[in-house]
């Protein structure tokens, strides 16, 4: 049962990490906006979107009971996916694909180190060598870029932000992603209008645009549905392993496609990235089968513990 619920599972996860994958590809073709604008729209054509599943589904009700606290969470996500989605625009669109995907592919560190800095986890001595190589990492791409990786460090520490407050805020996918929307909509819709009134909005310029402003609501929401069926059926050890595939497909398309610069000082901060987490993530999947093997033997003890006469 729970096999034939991993392989679909697998199957929605690998869709969902190979559409964000291929984000560059979209995204580069809306560069004819700016990354504040595309953001704006995407914040409100998705919310169209699943305003309309919870309307269909009789769920649209379900928002009305979402508490003070809830909301107030939902806000530090909004804000969080805001900022990750306006730098990775801005990066897509100026030609620095190649350093979003380094974001992607650091961000597992920065979740680690903000665990040990809000929540004071204790790490292991390998996690702890994962992270030092990764400091390195960002080191030497700071002294090949001269200049910090700005982008790629804003990108790791908002998508680690919005992920750990979607760990503790009570609420399904389309209602969570409902909740951030709504919260951001008013800001969104603002900034519109005021495009729209100066004469500098691209939405109402032509059709095409407009169609691919549009089209930013479901490419933004397909995957994220993908992502929340996935979540539910393949144990996070997969799902960790999975995840390398979005930023590993937009490097190849920064690389391949956009034809960005990569001296040989740059593939060895990737080569150092790419070292603390294989550290990292055989750790990871060390640690999950030791507890697979201890809850395995448990249960086997006790199955075989002998009935008392009074049962």
């Amino acid at each position: 049962m729970q096999r034939s619920r991993t392989i679909p599972g697998v199957a929605f996860g690998t869709s969902a990490f190979f559409l964000w994958g291929l984000f560059p590809a979209f995204f580069g073709l809306l560069a004819f906006a700016g990354a504040a604008e595309v953001v704006a729209q995407r914040i409100l054509w998705t919310l169209v979107l699943v305003l309309a599943m919870l309307l269909v589904t009789g769920r649209l009700r379900e928002l009305r009971g979402i508490g003070a606290r809830i909301w107030r969470l939902a806000a530090v996500a909004s804000a969080a996916i805001a900022i990750n989605w306006g730098v990775y625009v801005f990066g897509v669109m100026s030609g620095h694909v190649v350093e979003c995907a380094l974001g992607y592919f650091i961000n597992p560190l920065v979740t680690v180190a903000f665990g040990v800095l809000i929540f004071r986890e204790r790490l292991a001595k390998a996690q702890w060598a994962a992270l030092a190589l990764g400091a390195a990492a960002v080191a030497v791409l700071t002294v090949d870029y001269g200049r910090p990786p700005v982008i790629a460090l804003v990108l790791a520490c908002s998508f680690a932000t919005y992920g750990l407050v979607k760990k503790v805020i009570p609420l399904d996918a389309v209602r969570g992603i409902a909740a951030e929307g709504v919260v951001a909509a008013p800001f969104a819709l603002a900034f519109v209008i005021v495009l729209a009134l100066t004469g500098r909005s691209e939405f109402g310029s032509s059709t095409g645009h407009a169609a691919l402003l549009v089209a930013t609501g479901p490419v933004t929401l397909i995957p994220l549905l993908l992502f929340a069926v996935a979540a539910q059926r393949v144990p996070l050890s997969t799902m960790g392993l999975l995840q390398y595939l979005t930023p590993a497909l937009q490097m190849a398309w920064g690389v391949a496609v956009a034809h960005e610069p990569m001296p040989a000082s740059r593939w060895a901060g990737f080569a150092l990235i790419w070292t603390a987490l294989a550290i990292f993530t055989a750790h990871a999947l060390l640690r999950a089968r030791r507890t697979h093997r201890e809850a395995r033997t448990s249960t086997v003890a006790a199955g075989s513990q002998p009935k008392s006469a009074d049962a």
